[in-house]
């Protein structure tokens, strides 16, 4: 059975097929993407109201186009400290593991929660909690402890965070275990450019550092993604401008995104959520796929956002 689905997934890919938005079904927002073990991997929030956001399903492709799904890679129950409101996750992998970025119970000052990490030997889980507890359960900088991405450079692993309209900027010890101090022995700086809500990402291309996130209510559909670009991934950041808003012919409430670069090539993919048109659910997003191009000079072209999705795109080609 699974050499026919193979068989036919390489034909649908053969045949030029468009993946369509969302990519799949059910409600999912804040989608990660990223690529592993030869296949493409969206670790997204599941959208619901709080209380029943108490796991994450993650998914994998070999297309872009066909996407299977794992259930329940990581929840509560695995995760004592843990609650509800399971959000934004991050993941990277590390020495042969796999290491998932987390936040849970929408952590108020006073209140037990913020930012965890959880491990597993492969992209599918099960994760378990590899701490006992957040990594990052503070107020700083009036950043909330939510929607972190990690990135590594230059054999340095960063923590971009926060929501309440703060960003900090963190660096992690090897083993994802703690915080490293910066060399003026301070552990946290504010990093946080013109408009920011939250949701940030960090891509590198050609030497420079291109600092995204999401501006305007994530309820609403102002919902969008700006972004800088600066020389270092510890900035400064100077606001450029949107890349990514909602469509009055296609989709409203358009962000929270990440980027997929294909291996090698100058080939990006960004992975966001949206609204339906007309819907006005709390927590009805859903994930997309669009891609993502470059200026000459350097700069992001505004993304258009589609209901055809993106084409097939297997990775061996």
């Amino acid at each position: 059975m699974k050499k026919i689905f193979i068989a036919a997934a390489l034909s649908l890919a053969a045949s030029g097929a468009w993946s369509s938005n969302p990519v799949f079904d059910g409600w999912y927002a804040d989608p990660e993407g990223a690529i592993f073990e030869g296949k493409y991997w969206i670790f997204p929030t599941w959208s619901d109201l709080y209380e029943k956001q108490t796991f994450f399903d993650c998914f994998s492709s070999d297309n872009l186009v066909d996407w299977e799904r794992h259930h329940a890679i990581l929840d509560t129950a695995r995760v004592e400290w843990a609650e509800k409101c399971m959000w934004a996750p991050a993941i990277v992998e590390k020495g042969g593991k796999y290491y998932l970025f987390f936040s849970a119970n929408d952590v108020h000052e006073g209140e037990i929660g913020g930012i965890g990490v959880a491990v597993a030997n492969k992209p599918e889980g099960p994760y378990r909690d590899l701490l006992g507890e957040p990594l990052i359960n503070d107020i700083v900088n009036g950043a909330q402890p939510i929607d972190q991405f990690v990135f590594e450079d230059n054999g340095v692993w960063y923590m971009f965070y926060g929501g309440w309209g703060h960003c900090n900027l963190v660096r992690l010890n090897d083993s994802f275990t703690g915080l490293e101090p910066w060399p003026d022995g301070t552990i946290y700086r504010e990093v946080t450019p013109k408009n920011y809500v939250e949701g940030p990402f960090m891509l590198k291309r050609d030497g420079k550092y291109y600092f995204m996130w999401s501006e305007g209510g994530w309820g609403g559909p102002d919902y969008s993604v700006a972004y800088a670009i600066a020389d270092s991934p510890e900035g400064p950041f100077e606001r450029i401008g949107k890349i990514l808003k909602a469509d009055p012919s296609v989709a409203t409430g358009a962000g929270h995104h990440s980027v997929i670069q294909i291996p090698g090539k100058d080939e990006y993919y960004i992975v966001y959520h949206r609204r339906p048109l007309g819907d006005n659910g709390r927590d009805h997003r859903h994930t997309c796929i669009d891609r993502l191009y470059f200026n000459s000079d350097g700069t992001i072209k505004p993304v258009k956002i589609t209901k055809e999705g993106v084409k097939a795109r297997p990775l061996k080609k």
